[in-house]
């Protein structure tokens, strides 16, 4: 038997924040695709590239993560659009870029910005959404987000998600996921290779980071690229000194 959902409360000040409205319109503010305003072809093109620039992020749209067979269907319109953005989560491409990548508390974290459009509440929520990844796998949590309520009050049947509240830093979908130091020993990487130790805790850069900000020692380098050559005094010995050439040759 399924474990139910847990019950958490939001926590963070940004569920506080309004949505993008009309009333401040900026460069920030998201174009929202819907697909009852796409009557032609070029127009159905934008909202699949709209929808991968969200679901996989702007900068790993490649040829080979691309899924024809979707494009295809949702083309004719034989997908919706929330049906759409679920195949895109569900396909090996994402897998292996997202879900393979992180643990369970990251890829939450992930998964809330790029299907809900919102980051996660608080640690609570974190928790709660890991349960349902343990319990249904990866697949049964992008249906319980993109099946559920928030999903079907803020974006339908018909609306490419996009990001939803005013946060700081860069968008959602610009930020690629990727392991970070929890993963990487989990998976051995710095377990098993010493280069990765050496480079981060024995070389010159990372010893300079570690020094207090004003100590002298920051700044060995740029000293060192500024000095000068010195001119020393040239040694000789008598030994070193030609005398035969020292003396005039007669006519």
């Amino acid at each position: 038997m399924a474990l139910p959902l847990l019950a958490y409360k939001p926590s963070s000040q940004n569920q506080r924040v309004k949505s993008f409205g009309s009333a401040d319109l900026n460069e920030d503010t998201p174009y929202i695709y819907r697909l009852e305003d796409a009557a032609s072809p070029s127009e159905i093109k934008q909202l699949v590239w709209a929808a991968y620039r969200q679901v996989f992020s702007e900068h790993e749209i490649l040829k080979f993560n691309r899924n024809i067979t979707l494009e295809t269907r949702f083309a004719n319109r034989s997908l919706t659009v929330r049906d759409f953005i679920r195949e895109l989560a569900k396909t090996e491409a994402f897998y292996r870029l997202v879900v393979s990548v992180n643990n369970n508390y990251r890829l939450v974290q992930i998964c809330l910005k790029r299907l809900l459009g919102r980051d996660s509440y608080n640690k609570d929520e974190e928790i709660t959404w890991s349960i349902v990844i343990a319990t249904k796998g990866f697949n049964g949590f992008v249906d319980a987000l993109v099946d559920s309520d928030e999903y079907t009050a803020a974006f339908g049947d018909f609306t490419i998600p996009y990001q939803r509240k005013r946060m700081e830093g860069r968008p959602f979908n610009l930020v690629t996921p990727r392991y970070g130091e929890d993963f990487q020993e989990t998976a051995g990487t710095v377990k098993t290779d010493w280069r990765f130790t050496l480079e981060k805790f024995y070389s010159r850069k990372f010893q300079d980071r570690q020094l207090p900000e004003g100590d002298p020692r920051k700044f060995r380098g740029l000293a060192a690229a500024v000095s000068g050559q010195r001119n020393y005094a040239q040694r000789l010995s008598a030994f070193d000194i030609d005398y035969l050439n020292k003396v005039p040759k007669r006519r």
